[in-house]
């Protein structure tokens, strides 16, 4: 980006491009919302160190990131699972949801592509039942199951919604893993529009700001690698689906690259 006017204008029409995919705030409201805050209680007590242990969970992530990497997809094997479970648990911790709530979260963010091993087409909806499986094994209550299912099941920006914080703490972390780290292939004349804007990330980070309310993923990119505009080229859905997330936590999402804020 090369001075300040140019990155208005990407802003512009960054932020046009994404209030037109997004739903009006009455499309997005609930029809009948319970007046309730949804709670995990009565807790399991599991953790997620007892999940991330488990044999069938350790087989099926490696598996998942073995196939996808057959099929050219980037890293998402336990780099993208610990850092999703962890960016997740931050979100809800700083946000102030108790810490049952922060740990289902980081539950979630683990296991959120574990479906992958199956297929990728409708991985989350696959994973869910993958999931369902092992944690009543581990003596999780139905409760505490049904929201990370819920969260699971709805993280894909082709037809999910944020539909309890643990999945919108779960989307957003997920949406924000942009990064070279993730690009599996070496030789840089055949990457595909994918490997060519994660590598162009050098830094990515997602702040949580309690006070001011906002989720502001920060970026930096090599713009002689790739160009801003290719980012949003691949992302802007997920831009859209991180924006209702965030809403959904009370929340405004919002993007900055290179230190100029874009969204």
């Amino acid at each position: 980006m090369s001075n300040s006017a140019d990155a208005e204008s990407v802003g512009e029409s960054v932020t046009r491009h994404v209030e037109e995919l997004s739903r009006s705030a009455k499309e997005a409201a609930t029809a009948a919302p319970d007046e309730e805050p949804l709670t995990p209680e009565p807790s399991s007590g599991i953790t997620i160190d007892e999940v991330s242990s488990h044999e069938g969970v350790q087989t099926f992530i490696s598996l998942a990131d073995r196939y996808l990497g057959e099929i050219g997809y980037t890293e998402h094997g336990f780099r993208h699972a610990g850092l999703v479970s962890k960016i997740s648990y931050n979100v809800l911790h700083r946000l102030g949801f108790d810490d049952r709530m922060a740990e289902l979260g980081a539950i979630a963010g683990y296991l959120h592509d574990m479906g992958n091993f199956v297929c990728r087409s409708m991985h989350s909806q696959t994973g869910s039942v993958l999931t369902y499986d092992i944690l009543k094994e581990l003596g999780m209550s139905y409760k505490e199951i049904g929201i990370i299912l819920g969260a699971i099941g709805n993280h894909e920006e082709e037809f999910g919604n944020p539909v309890n914080p643990v999945g919108a703490a779960l989307i957003v972390a997920d949406k924000s893993d942009v990064h070279r780290s993730r690009v599996r292939v070496k030789d840089p004349t055949i990457f595909d529009i994918h490997d060519r804007v994660n590598n162009a990330v050098e830094r990515s980070f997602l702040r949580v700001d309690d006070e001011a309310r906002t989720l502001t993923l920060e970026l930096g990119i090599d713009i002689e690698l790739a160009g801003v505009m290719e980012y949003f080229e691949i992302f802007l859905s997920r831009m859209v689906m991180c924006r209702r997330a965030a809403e959904h936590l009370g929340c405004e999402f919002k993007i900055d690259i290179n230190g100029n804020k874009l969204l």
